[in-house]
């Protein structure tokens, strides 16, 4: 039974470690900034050189507002996570009655709340330097959203499994491990130009269903309905599968003595 109060209180748990954070702080507004600055003035750059002024510069701002959804979905579980460990309190948090889906329930909350604030930011950025409105997909942008914070959750809990069974020895994992699909999801480019090989691994990438969604919407108006049924499919299941394996090795690591961990 999850208790919904001490849910929220882990989520204002993290709240008050980001008040007190500056690289938190930053790296919902920093970095989005930076990488708008230096791609939005590459993608002016390349519309200079193309007969279609627009095209390079939408392409290339869609693929970093919209990433900067499943980045920060996994980012938050996997970094919240180490940070109980870096504060030697994970053994203290299980000792109240909080339980581990509780504890799930709350990344999630918490990443869904620190996401929307660093796409709006993001949005906004685009739209005042590059005249660039993410409200243009109307209604489908909620559907956008929501398939891509999925593909974040699953991909977080998956290596939070890792996180809680082996503690600080992967945690490169929670910073870059996310890149290794960027690839397959097709953030600035369209699928049909990844070789063969690559082309079957991005199948199996819910994210390039929905980038390729994007740019079709982006320049044809036409919702691709098919290809967002298919991301939502893939992602419900492999957040199933994500969760799940978080809970397994979590409850390994509880056999060995999570205390091991600090």
């Amino acid at each position: 039974m999850i208790n919904f109060n001490r849910v929220m209180a882990m989520v204002i748990r993290y709240t008050y470690n980001l008040r007190h954070s500056l690289d938190r702080l930053s790296d919902m507004f920093y970095w989005p900034l930076l990488d708008l600055l230096i791609w939005g003035v590459t993608g002016l750059y390349l519309a200079k050189l193309s007969a279609n002024s627009s095209n390079y510069l939408f392409i290339i701002l869609n693929g970093l507002i919209f990433w900067i959804i499943v980045w920060r979905a996994q980012y938050e579980i996997n970094t919240n996570i180490l940070a109980e460990i870096w504060d030697k309190n994970i053994v203290n948090i299980f000792v109240t009655p909080l339980n581990i889906y509780e504890w799930i329930l709350s990344f999630m909350i918490f990443g869904l709340l620190k996401s929307l604030i660093s796409v709006l930011f993001s949005a906004l950025i685009a739209y005042l330097l590059y005249g660039f409105n993410i409200l243009v997909y109307g209604p489908a942008l909620i559907l956008f959203f929501v398939s891509l914070m999925l593909t974040g959750w699953a991909f977080g809990f998956l290596v939070a499994g890792f996180v809680i069974r082996f503690g600080e020895r992967i945690q490169t994992l929670a910073w870059g491990g996310i890149a290794l699909i960027v690839p397959f999801s097709a953030l600035y480019y369209p699928l049909s130009i990844l070789p063969h090989w690559a082309q079957i691994v991005a199948r199996f990438v819910p994210s390039s269903y929905v980038f390729e969604a994007l740019r079709e919407m982006l320049f044809t108006k036409q919702l691709a309905f098919d290809k967002l049924g298919i991301s939502f499919g893939i992602n419900i299941l492999y957040l199933i599968l994500g969760i799940a394996f978080f809970v397994f090795m979590f409850n390994k690591a509880k056999k060995l003595g999570i205390g091991r961990l600090i």
